[in-house]
Parts: C-alpha cells; sequence; structure tokens
C-alpha cells in the first residue's frame, strides 16, 4: 500500500511527541528544537507540513547522530533518507510523514542563524533561550537595492534569452529577478494579518500568495514558465514602473532586447 500523501496535523505532532521520547531515553541527547509550522508557527500547520527540526546533542555525538538515524526509525520506520548538509539529512517516514532535520551541539546554535523553534524536550542543562537564535536572521534589503537587482536580472536575462540560453534566462527572470520584485512589494505593503501567512526569513515566496493578494493575481505572468520568459520580463518591469522611478535608458534597453528573437531550438540535436 502506498504512504500517505497528506497527514492530520495531530499525527505530526504526535510524531514530534515520540521522537522526544525517544531521544530522552539516550544520554548523549539533550533537546529536541522544533521548528517552522510545528515550532513556533503552529497556527500554519497543515495537512501538507513537514517536520523540521534541530536535534541537540552531546559533544562528540553529532556524528554518529548523523551517520545512524535508528533514533529516528525509532519513532517510526524510514524507506529513505540521505545527507543534504554536513549537519543534517532529509527523511521519508514509511506512512509519509517527510523530515528535514539537523544535528548540533549546543555551543554550534550560537554561530548560525535560524527562525524562532520551539523546545518539544530538553535536558535541564540546555538553556531554553536556544529556542532563538543569537545570529540575525538576513537584513531585508532596502527598495532601491531591489529595484536595481530586478532590473539588472531583467536585462542579464533577455541578453541569455536573445543568445538562446533561455533555461538560464528563465531562471533569471522567473527567479533571481521575480523574488527582487516581489521583495520589493513587500516593502511597499503591510505586514498582512493572515493566519498561516508569516514570512519566512529565508524564502520571500513562501506563502507569498497568502501574504499579497496583488502578486498572486500576477504570477501566471511573471512565473509563466520557459516558453514565457520575455512576457515575464515585461510585467515585471510594468509593475516597477507603476511603483518607482526606472531610468528611461534602461526601460528602453528591457523593452528592446525583450523584443529580440532568440535563436530557435535545434530539434535535430
Amino acid at each position: 500500500m502506498s504512504a500517505a500523501l497528506f497527514h492530520a496535523p495531530k499525527v505530526l505532532e504526535q510524531r514530534l511527541e515520540a521522537l522526544a521520547q525517544e531521544l530522552s531515553t539516550r544520554d548523549d541527547a539533550l533537546g529536541l528544537l522544533a521548528l517552522g509550522s510545528v515550532g513556533t508557527e503552529l497556527a500554519r500547520l497543515d495537512a501538507w507540513s513537514d517536520l523540521d527540526f534541530f536535534v541537540l546533542v552531546r559533544e562528540g555525538a553529532k556524528q554518529r547522530y548523523i551517520a545512524d538515524l535508528d533514533w529516528l526509525a525509532a519513532a517510526h520506520p524510514l524507506v529513505w533518507h540521505y545527507q543534504n548538509t554536513a549537519d543534517g539529512r532529509k527523511a521519508l517516514m514509511a506512512d509519509g510523514v517527510f523530515c528535514e532535520f539537523a544535528v548540533f551541539e549546543t555551543h554550534e546554535l550560537r554561530q548560525i542563524p535560524y527562525a524562532p523553534g520551539r523546545l518539544v524536550w530538553r535536558r535541564s542543562e540546555v538553556d531554553p533561550a536556544l529556542a532563538c537564535p543569537e545570529q540575525p536572521l538576513p537584513a531585508r534589503h532596502d527598495s532601491d537595492w531591489c529595484i536595481g537587482e530586478a532590473l539588472s536580472n531583467l536585462m542579464i536575462g533577455l541578453r541569455r534569452h536573445a543568445r538562446g540560453e533561455r533555461l538560464a534566462a528563465m531562471r533569471m527572470i522567473q527567479f533571481h529577478a521575480l523574488d527582487r520584485v516581489l521583495e520589493y512589494l513587500e516593502s511597499q505593503q503591510p505586514n498582512p494579518q493572515v493566519a498561516g501567512s508569516a514570512r519566512d526569513p529565508f524564502n520571500i515566496d513562501r506563502r507569498i500568495e497568502m501574504r499579497s493578494p496583488q502578486a498572486a493575481q500576477t504570477l501566471p505572468v511573471w512565473a509563466g514558465g520557459y516558453e514565457r520568459t520575455r512576457q515575464a520580463a515585461l510585467a515585471q518591469l510594468q509593475l516597477l514602473e507603476a511603483h518607482a522611478v526606472v531610468p528611461a535608458c534602461v526601460a528602453e534597453q528591457i523593452r528592446a532586447l525583450a523584443d529580440l528573437p532568440s535563436p530557435p531550438l535545434d530539434e535535430d540535436a
């Protein structure tokens, strides 16, 4: 039988509790810090959430917890996992619950930025203040920088499109430039009071449809896909011109580049 594609939020909370219980039986485990929608943002926990967490361990135990996931499998059997960073892994449980986690010695947390979390379990020696980072989260860029980056990405992307680098052009315009356009829009709008729409400090695109109804209406054009890169560039330019001062020479060049044909795809290649 195939694993479930989604789970009731209660299942995810119970899985965290089972994991906390397992870790509490291990002398070299110190704490379980839940992050994201299973951490302090429980208002947005839903059937599509995954388990995002840090495991805190004693000095010298980190690599063993990364290499051997018996502690995680004890909470529920695993069917797949791989190491995606020096500190952690991603894993799929047999019932379809997806996990993304890292393992740290407590002193390491003082050196890295992370979103505030919730200590599901900790030993008394673990400072509860570790639920919040000491290092600052990524700073928001000012509006002038966002506009400049967006415009330069539009010009670079359209040059690549004219060269025939359609994939690179799509990514430059519909990913990099678009991120800056969204960040600029966010700087011009008050923070919405919509449950489950909290801003991810590391990814501007997370929950953008809930945070910015204006953006959501235009995203099908701004991110129209491989064959619609030029239209995406022109639509993003139009938005910037409507809200900010765009140098005429830059706008003219973007429109001229968008008018250039790209080399045809070699279907025989």
